[in-house]
């Protein structure tokens, strides 16, 4: 897997994820779980790697990042 996810991408989805996951505590009933969302931010902010990102052909980080290598 190539990196496609850069530093102020990165920086944006962690903080939507922890606001989506606060909707844990902030909502109540069912519509509280919507804030399980805030998973798929994190997760791809973590790993670099945007699935989404790779079908349209998107990158926002330097051509020679890549995971796992320097």
């Amino acid at each position: 897997m190539t990196a496609n996810v850069g530093t102020a991408d990165r920086v944006i989805r962690i903080i939507a994820g922890l606001v989506l996951l606060s909707l844990l505590f902030l909502l109540d009933g069912p519509a509280r779980w919507f804030g399980l969302i805030g998973i798929i931010p994190l997760v791809t902010a973590f790993v670099r790697f945007c699935p989404l990102y790779a079908i349209l052909g998107i990158r926002t980080c330097p051509l020679s990042g890549q995971l796992g290598h320097s």
